[in-house]
């Protein structure tokens, strides 16, 4: 049979222990792998792409000569981008995979991430796309025992597909003790950064800042990422590209008597609106 064609990249770099772990897995599931990913670490870039400056591409033979592997100096959305476009150019891979984030990406942190961005940008392309992230910062995070839920979500994602217009968001608890309960499909927990900036002092008197926070969740729901991390679960939570917040649209038109008339031309009193009319409940 055709071996499954896996593109994998990344934002913590083409050097990071986790996409390590990463292109040892997808290697393991019989696939050819091809690796586009950043020459330096790009975390917290979101979906941020390059269009001032030159990308530059260099072969890296980091993983050996099974995979075919590029570090590139953009961020993890130029990275799809130019393997797409570029790199593979007429061949279409069966699954793009990015991570292993260092560091949890459940939340609202879904909206900063590098590594997600690299999946959605694949789902932007119409390709299935999934983004692994372990519960645990550092370079000497343990990683042992995720290959094996990385490994099984992604021979479910090769078997039966992604939804359209979605990208997976994975995240696996921190190794412990306790084994992991299972496989959680779930949604983004609502929370936010509790924000502040440290002022500080360079050697030379000049002031400088750095960006602190402490994580709130605010969610109490048991159907969230957070509660299924919390209580050892991997969570899944398909994500979207589609920013729009269709629950607004029939507050808007209601409240707002949006649309407006051009200007000059007579003001139209607020008219209900049907919900079918937005395919979203009428909400206020």
């Amino acid at each position: 049979m055709k071996k499954p064609l896996i593109l994998v990249s990344n934002d913590d770099g083409i050097t990071a222990p986790g996409i390590r772990h990463l292109v040892e897995t997808v290697l393991a599931l019989g696939a050819e792998v091809v690796v586009v990913a950043p020459d330096s670490p790009q975390s917290g870039m979101g979906h941020a792409i390059t269009i001032g400056s030159a990308l530059r591409l260099t072969k890296n033979p980091v993983f050996g000569p099974e995979v075919e592997a590029y570090e590139c100096s953009g961020t993890p959305a130029d990275c799809v981008k130019i393997a797409k476009h570029y790199i593979l150019r007429d061949r279409t891979p069966d699954l793009v995979v990015s991570g292993i984030n260092h560091g949890s990406n459940a939340s609202v942190n879904v909206l900063y991430s590098g590594t997600m961005s690299a999946a959605i940008e694949a789902a932007i392309e119409g390709l299935p796309a999934i983004g692994f992230s372990l519960c645990e910062y550092g370079p000497n995070a343990d990683f042992s025992h995720a290959a094996e839920w990385v490994a099984q979500v992604c021979r479910h994602a090769l078997a039966h597909g992604v939804p359209a217009g979605t990208a997976l968001n994975v995240n696996i608890p921190k190794n412990s003790d306790t084994p992991i309960a299972g496989l959680r499909l779930a949604r983004q927990a609502r929370a936010k950064w509790a924000e502040k900036f440290d002022r500080r002092l360079d050697p030379y008197q000049r002031p400088y800042y750095w960006l602190m926070g402490t994580f709130e969740n605010l969610d109490l729901g048991t159907d969230t990422d957070e509660w299924a991390l919390a209580n050892n679960y991997v969570s899944i939570v398909p994500c979207q590209f589609d920013l729009t917040a269709t629950h607004g649209l029939a507050h808007l038109s209601q409240q707002w008597a949006l649309p407006l008339p051009a200007s000059g031309d007579a003001a139209v009193p607020p008219q209900p609106v049907a919900s079918e009319d937005y395919g979203v409940a009428n909400q206020n």
